[in-house]
């Protein structure tokens, strides 16, 4: 016995009727347990296969270790790093330098410096990376320390050294003020180095 002939595009010439398992020819619409059995086992492999497979972001590396360096004004520094910290959270908004509008990364580090201690700093990333002080090796960063990040060689970031390879920021992409590490995969790759404002 044939099955009804399906018409439509995806059916155009009649399906043969398959046996059922006890011989036979299934009822109109069912698949053969056997059918089933073997697709769902098809499915099953390509999902298992499938959840194997990352992303294409890069792994993060080990973290490595950072030494404790005392700020040269542990008093300054710890005020610095404690405020930094406190506004983590606190919405990203270009232009922004006060908790109430939100930050951009330098307004941050205005904002931090200037609450706390009444230290003027330049506005720009650009401009900060440019103030007089010396340029620190990684394992010489202490807290409070500003650490620079760059694109095509130009200074384009910036974020203040809380210790332990970790700096508050305020990126674009976030959102919002936080905390990452000196050793994240974006930021290795974009570090270009760190400035002394506090003695």
């Amino acid at each position: 016995m044939m099955a009804a002939v399906r018409k439509g595009p995806h059916y155009p010439v009649p399906l043969p009727a398959m046996p059922a398992p006890g011989g036979g020819v299934p009822r109109r619409g069912r698949i053969p347990g056997p059918a089933v059995a073997a697709l769902l086992s098809v499915l099953a492999a390509l999902l298992l296969a499938g959840c194997g497979h990352k992303a294409s972001r890069p792994a993060e590396p080990a973290p490595r270790h950072w030494p404790q360096v005392t700020p040269d004004n542990p008093a300054a520094a710890n005020a610095v790093t404690l405020r930094a910290l406190s506004l983590v959270g606190t919405p990203y908004r270009y232009g922004g330098n006060t908790p109430d509008s939100g930050f951009d990364c330098s307004g941050l580090v205005n904002y931090v410096y200037r609450d706390m201690l009444d230290l003027r700093l330049p506005r720009s990333s650009r401009e900060l990376a440019a103030v007089q002080g010396p340029r620190l090796a990684p394992e010489r960063l202490a807290s409070g320390d500003l650490v620079f990040f760059a694109d095509g060689g130009s200074v384009t970031h910036v974020g203040i050294y809380v210790g332990e390879g970790r700096f508050v920021h305020a990126p674009s992409s976030g959102g919002t003020v936080r905390l990452d590490r000196l050793d994240g995969y974006y930021w290795r790759d974009h570090y270009s180095g760190a400035k002394r404002v506090l003695r």
